[in-house]
C-alpha cells in the first residue's frame, strides 16, 4: 500500500483532507483544458490510487467558476493534426486509459460540475460514480463539432447506461448543450444545488461514503462496473462471492457488535 497525501502533481491541484482527495484542473483562465501531460498525470494517479491507504473518495472540483473545458485547442487539437496514425492511435488509447484508471482505482469519485464541462470535461463527470451541478452548469459531448466521432473515452458505452439510449444517441450526434436541469432530469445528474454550496455539499457527500465501509465500497465500484458485461446468472453469483468476502471483514462484526450495543458502529476500512 502507499500514502498519497504528499502528492504533489504538476498538473493539476491536489488536496487530501480526511481521506478525501480534491481534485482541480489549474488553468481557470482558459475554463480549465486538458492537455497532454495533464492526461497522463491524471491517469498515472487514478491507477496508484489502487494501492493507496490514505485515500478512501476522490472529488472532482471545479476552478474559477469552471469544471473542463475538454482537450485544450492549442495544446492537444492542433498537435493532433499533425500526427500520424501509430502516433494518433497512442493518444487516443491514453485518453482512454484514463477513464479506465477511474472506472478501476477501487475508491468512488464525486465530480462537483459548474459552468462549462464540455469535451472531455464531461467524460470525467460521466466516469463519476456521482455527480453533483450547479442550475448554471453545461455539459456537453461535443466531439462531432470539431469532426470526430461521439465514440470517445467510453462514451458509447457508458453514457447510454446512465441516461438512455436514445438521450445519449442525441446528446453524441449533435454535440449539443445539455442543460443542468435536463442532466439532473435524465438522471446523468444526481442533484442540483446552488454554486456557492456546490464544494460543501460534494464534500459532504464524500465525507459520508469515507465514514462508511470502505472496503466494501471498493467492492461495490467494482461490481458496478463489471457487471456491465455479465449475465443476470453470472451477477448474482459474482455478487454472492463478493458479500462472503465482505462478511470476513472487521467492519462486518464491528456493525453487529454495534447493532447489538445500539450504537452507531465506528467502520475501520478492514
Amino acid at each position: 500500500m502507499s500514502a498519497m497525501a504528499r502528492l504533489k502533481p504538476k498538473h493539476f491541484l491536489w488536496e487530501v483532507e480526511g481521506r478525501v482527495a480534491k481534485i482541480r484542473l489549474d488553468r481557470p483562465e482558459r475554463k480549465n483544458p486538458l492537455t497532454f501531460d495533464s492526461y497522463a498525470e491524471l491517469r498515472d494517479t487514478f491507477r496508484d490510487l489502487v494501492y493507496a491507504d490514505d485515500v478512501d473518495a476522490v472529488v472532482f472540483l471545479p476552478n474559477g467558476g469552471n469544471f473542463c473545458s475538454g482537450g485544450d485547442v492549442h495544446d492537444i487539437i492542433g498537435p493532433l493534426v499533425r500526427m500520424d496514425m501509430k502516433q494518433l492511435l497512442a493518444f487516443t488509447r491514453m485518453t482512454g486509459d484514463f477513464v479506465k484508471a477511474m472506472l478501476n482505482c477501487g475508491k468512488p469519485i464525486i465530480s462537483a460540475v459548474d459552468g462549462v464541462a464540455v469535451g472531455a470535461g464531461a467524460i470525467i463527470a460521466m466516469a463519476s460514480d456521482i455527480r453533483i451541478a450547479t442550475p448554471e452548469a453545461k455539459t456537453a459531448f461535443l466531439f462531432t463539432r470539431v469532426g470526430l466521432a461521439g465514440c470517445d473515452m467510453g462514451a458509447c458505452a457508458i453514457l447510454p447506461r446512465i441516461i438512455g439510449q436514445g438521450r445519449a444517441a442525441e446528446l453524441l450526434y449533435t454535440g449539443r448543450t445539455m442543460s443542468a436541469a435536463e442532466g439532473e432530469r435524465w438522471g446523468f445528474y444526481n442533484r442540483l444545488v446552488d454554486a456557492a454550496a456546490l464544494e460543501a455539499d460534494a464534500l459532504d457527500m464524500a465525507a459520508r461514503i469515507v465514514s462508511g465501509p470502505t472496503f466494501a465500497h471498493g467492492i461495490t465500484k467494482t461490481q458496478l462496473n463489471q457487471e456491465w458485461s455479465m449475465g443476470l446468472d453470472q451477477a448474482i453469483e459474482a455478487e454472492a462471492q463478493a458479500q462472503a468476502i465482505c462478511m470476513q471483514t472487521g467492519d462486518f462484526e464491528r456493525a453487529y457488535k454495534a447493532f447489538v450495543a445500539k450504537e452507531k458502529p465506528v467502520f475501520e476500512g478492514n
